[in-house]
């Protein structure tokens, strides 16, 4: 009976364990779809100037002037890049839930076997 109390308490530490990095991983899922939208808009304005208009980049407290051609490509590249990281820690999300169903199982079964 120890043993499975021990085998319960292991599997609860993980179970809670693994809840935190799922927590961790919507968190960092959110930041990113906010950082995506943010780009997107930017983009957005980038389709309202034409190569002549004047681009400001803000490097700390200081507007410096940048190029459109390079502007609009970072943006997009940035785009890119985001929505690649959002499709990998989506992947570890479905990894992550896939493990908190798997330790939820064996929890079941082993509370059910301590009260047999």
């Amino acid at each position: 009976m120890s043993d499975l109390k021990s085998d319960f308490e292991k599997l609860s530490l993980d179970f809670n364990d693994q809840q935190n990095v799922l927590n961790d991983l919507l968190g960092a899922r959110s930041k990113l779809e906010t950082q995506l939208q943010e780009n997107k808009i930017v983009s957005d304005e980038f389709s309202l100037l034409n190569e002549e208009s004047k681009i400001f980049k803000l490097i700390g407290p200081v507007l410096m002037p940048q190029d459109y051609n390079e502007a609009k490509i970072n943006v997009e590249k940035r785009i890119e890049f985001i929505n690649s990281e959002i499709k990998r820690v989506e992947s570890k999300i479905e990894d992550e839930k896939s493990k908190i169903e798997s330790t939820r199982d064996k929890l079941l079964s082993v509370r059910s076997k301590m009260s047999s």
